[in-house]
């Protein structure tokens, strides 16, 4: 198999050494060069062409995030961000997310992190997935939010939910729906991306300074409302019950399936569970086929609508193709259709 090159970018020779001791160990990762800042970084990203680079949030001379804008504008390739855990630090990834890094990593104590040995595994996994990135994807322009409106026929659904499960490439894939749900949309929308806990509260809040319709961190018993995003903490699963008549987030602690938590099977499944109520089941960008198995389960009786996104802009086209290849899918749209079809399903 193809090996595949990869540039480190950190300030901390500590951890330039680290990381790439780390790939080194794997027998398709070669490093091919380091660099101590992002001014050093796009030198060598010129000279060298490397497949994947890691890159380090916090830098001085030319910070991760100016240097992603500059790598997604003049060479646009698979970027793996190295963050802290820090709430500076979770809302500068999450930013990196938007403006094109096809995953991060979380350093386990702050930017220099003697427990570094805790992430090799994650660390070499997401270098490895990147490297399949669809990069076409990924550098193309989004588009700007536009209100979609269904035809005067569309019948609105008495009750209806939305669930969105997605993992790399996601909170990018997140911001170009949400942004084009509008803010009377006739059902809530809880949301599972594959994320660690202390960055999903800065993804909510960054969508939510973007959308219409308001999105947050979900909180365990609220009620669901329409016209707003609820997406799951990191560290639990996100299930929803009904409760005379009415729908409740609720966070469960039992074992990640399949390595995720939260996961999107556990959402899926608790939403078959719910009666006289319009479900439309979307499944976006993501490596593995977390969602799939949910589906089946929801596809076996209820209301429900299930949406896929289509290979040509999904990063990664695991989970959605998962999902087609299972036969659960009744429509598959490019991302910047999937708000058009959701709201054609639920109705006005």
């Amino acid at each position: 198999m193809k090996t595949i090159k990869v540039l480190v970018v950190d300030d901390s020779a500590f951890m330039r050494k680290w990381i790439s001791d780390f790939l080194s160990e794997h027998p398709r990762l070669e490093v091919i060069g380091t660099a101590r800042n992002g001014q050093e970084a796009l030198e060598k990203i010129a000279v060298c062409r490397p497949d994947v680079v890691t890159l380090d949030v916090e830098m001085p001379v030319m910070d991760g995030l100016v240097t992603l804008r500059r790598i997604m504008e003049k060479h646009p390739l698979p970027v793996v961000m190295v963050s802290s855990t820090t709430k500076e630090g979770a809302e500068n990834t999450v930013a990196a997310m938007q403006y094109g890094a096809v995953d991060f990593v979380a350093k386990p104590s702050g930017p220099i992190s003697l427990d570094l040995y805790k992430v090799k595994d994650e660390l070499i996994r997401k270098v490895l997935h990147a490297s399949e990135a669809n990069m076409r994807a990924l550098a193309a322009r989004r588009p700007k939010a536009a209100l979609w409106r269904p035809p005067a026929k569309t019948v609105r659904a008495e009750k209806a939910i939305v669930a969105i499960g997605t993992s790399t490439g996601g909170p990018r894939a997140l911001e170009t729906v949400l942004t084009q749900l509008p803010p009377h949309l006739a059902a809530p929308v809880v949301i599972v991306q594959h994320m660690p806990k202390g960055f999903t509260k800065s993804l909510a809040n960054r969508l939510d300074a973007l959308s219409a319709i308001t999105v947050k961190e979900a909180e365990d018993g609220e009620v669901l409302r329409n016209g707003t995003a609820y997406i799951a903490p990191g560290g639990v699963h996100l299930v929803v019950g009904e409760e005379n008549g009415v729908l409740k987030a609720r966070f469960d602690e039992s074992l990640p399936r399949a390595g995720h938590r939260p996961a999107v099977d556990v959402l899926f499944e608790s939403l078959a569970a719910i009666r006289r109520c319009r479900i439309v089941a979307v499944i976006m960008t993501g490596m593995g086929s977390d969602g799939t198995a949910g589906l089946k389960k929801l596809k076996e009786g209820g209301d429900v609508e299930a949406i896929a996104e289509a290979r040509e802009t999904a990063v990664v086209y695991g989970m959605p193709r998962a999902a087609i290849e299972a036969g659960v899918i009744d429509v598959i749209a490019p991302l910047d259709g999937i708000a058009a079809a959701i709201v054609q399903s639920i109705g006005e």
